[in-house]
């Protein structure tokens, strides 16, 4: 069950808010635990023991870890916290890369947010929970579950406990829940079909136009499906009572590869950045090591999204680029026009978005030698009447990116409009793909 889909606004949703609001504060960790329990049943109902085992686990390891620090046995805390990242690693090695069982879906989210708890309660730097009712909640958490934001404990520890339900944040989490259905309905399923029109077209056809308009599609598609999502998600968790961090921060204006990662998935590169790349020295050790430390958090990045080798490389690349930045590119950005240096981020993250797409390697780095006219074709007839058809969608879809007329966006008669825009084309809708339900 998708956000962007019939049955869950029309069915899903309305029931379980109906019945969250009825209650006492007392069992909304409660309906909130059991309705992401069916949520998630619904579409695996197979892989919910695995949730729930995790579950079980971080908690335990959580009294364990606080019974450890109020004993001073510190070689207990320190076996806890092996145990909790070996066995959570080990259970997402299993289901996501040995390609023995199919993909638990939010598997990576939820296995680094019950990660982050123990962490964090070794540290210090979060209590314990002691309910396991509000643990359970915070794991199964719906709206964030199947595609993040990723929610490190400590950031909704309060609000697990004590948190309000106000006009003012129902309304905010219906604007931006429809806001976020907009742009996974209206813009990324609609440029979606031009990537899947394109990928159609043979190597030995393809010209250099309708590579970059492929390129192009798919890097916008990827942008309004997961910062859709995460619209979505912030807004049902706002209606919920909890504030979630933003995810995005429209990357597309960046004017180089260090400022794009600081606005795309946010919560991702936060993690890896507190629990990796800090532990491992961060910039504190020398401009060799800090590379060194780069290079290991972006292969891992690459891991993270999945196991071929396209998404190694993609996260090799971005790191070498980020090296490159740090070394002595960025400095030189910074003395020329915004313009090019906007236009080196915006080519070199369409390129590394391409071998994203591509799930074989060597298809992946052929359609880049593409991009910059390999074929020596530059365009035809099918590509201009490709752009003759998807060109002001793909318009649209740049100044959407950017955040032109985001505050238009907000009027309530706007909303209100793309909701029902939405909600029409879903009736005939079958196109609908989830991308980052693949990670």
């Amino acid at each position: 069950m998708v956000f962007s889909s019939l049955i869950f606004i029309c069915r899903f949703f309305p029931v379980f808010l109906t019945i969250y609001l009825l209650v006492s504060a007392r069992y909304r960790n409660l309906v909130l635990f059991l309705g992401s329990l069916v949520f998630y049943a619904w579409g695996e109902p197979v892989y919910i023991g695995l949730m729930l085992f995790s579950t079980f686990l971080d908690y335990g390891n959580g009294r364990l870890l606080g019974y450890a620090k109020r004993t001073g046995r510190m070689h207990l805390a320190k076996g806890v916290l092996l145990e909790s990242v070996v066995v959570n690693l080990s259970l997402l090695c299993l289901f996501k890369y040995a390609g023995v069982f199919l993909l638990p879906v939010g598997i990576s989210f939820y296995t680094f947010q019950t990660m982050s708890y123990t962490i964090d309660v070794y540290r210090g730097e979060t209590p314990v929970q002691t309910d396991f009712i509000a643990f359970g909640a915070y794991v199964s958490m719906f709206p964030q579950l199947i595609a993040g934001p990723i929610v490190k404990y400590k950031d909704v520890a309060t609000e697990l406990t004590h948190r309000t339900l106000s006009f003012s944040n129902g309304y905010y989490g219906i604007e931006r829940f429809v806001i976020g259905l907009g742009k996974k309905v209206l813009l990324a399923n609609q440029i979606g079909l031009l990537w899947e029109e394109i990928q159609k077209i043979p190597a030995c056809e393809m010209t250099t136009l309708s590579a970059w308009l492929g390129s192009l599609a798919f890097a916008l598609q990827l942008y309004f499906d997961f910062s859709g999502y995460s619209d979505m998600a912030i807004g049902m968790a706002r209606m919920l009572g909890f504030h979630l961090k933003e995810n995005f921060d429209y990357p597309y204006r960046a004017r180089s590869i260090t400022e794009f990662w600081r606005r795309w998935h946010i919560s991702l590169g936060q993690w890896f950045r507190e629990y990796v790349y800090i532990p491992l020295g961060g910039n504190r050790k020398g401009l060799l090591l800090q590379f060194r430390n780069l290079l290991i958090v972006w292969a891992l990045t690459g891991i993270w999204h999945g196991k071929g080798m396209n998404f190694l490389v993609w996260g090799l690349y971005f790191g070498v680029l980020l090296i490159l930045e740090k070394w002595f590119l960025l400095r030189w950005l910074q003395r020329i026009p915004a313009v090019w240096g906007h236009l080196y981020a915006m080519v070199a993250v369409i390129a590394g978005m391409t071998v994203f797409a591509i799930d074989r390697l060597g298809d992946g780095l052929v359609w880049i030698g593409m991009l910059f006219g390999s074929t020596g074709r530059w365009y035809d007839g099918r590509a201009l009447w490709l752009l003759s058809g998807y060109g002001l969608l793909l318009l649209l879809g740049v100044i959407g990116s950017v955040g032109v007329g985001k505050k238009f966006c907000r009027y309530p008669l706007v909303w209100m409009m793309v909701f029902f825009l939405s909600m029409a084309y879903l009736v005939d809708a079958s196109y609908n793909p989830f991308l980052y339900f693949r990670f």
